[in-house]
């Protein structure tokens, strides 16, 4: 019976994990640059990259390699790569706002000019194409 119910978790614990907000992509160096592949080796993005929003699991804050599930809250539309993102971006105001790294104003994530920042898929969020600019000629 304990043997059983190990291998009821077990399938539990593996068919859990291939549906949680994970990514499935692989970086890769490349003349200095990192790039994103997905599962297919298909190229996205490279790092410093404009993203368009539907990529982006804006509560995860990171590029995805598909699009992602439509949260439309006050007359915006939000992205999420799951039902517990959708729940966050309804339900809490922060999951929706951003800092930019260049001005350190708020920034709402569904009017923000978005940049794959590399580690992971990793994001950043910029109130502007400009201030993302400024912000390269700052580095």
């Amino acid at each position: 019976m304990k043997k059983s119910v190990k291998v009821v978790a077990g399938i539990v614990l593996i068919a859990f994990s291939m549906i949680s907000c994970n990514s499935s992509t692989e970086k890769e160096k490349n003349e200095g640059q990192e790039m994103i592949f997905n599962e297919n080796k298909q190229i996205h993005y490279q790092i410093g990259d404009h993203l368009p929003n539907e990529l982006v699991c804006m509560v995860n804050n990171a590029y995805m390699g598909e699009p992602q599930l439509a949260v439309p809250v006050e007359g915006k539309t939000y992205y999420g790569c799951c039902q517990m993102c959708v729940g966050k971006l309804n339900n809490e105001e922060s999951a929706r706002m951003a800092e930019d790294p260049f001005s350190g104003k708020p920034v709402d994530k569904a009017t923000a000019y978005i940049v794959l920042a590399g580690q992971e898929g990793k994001v950043d969020y910029f109130e502007s194409e400009e201030n993302y600019k400024k912000s390269k000629k700052a580095e």
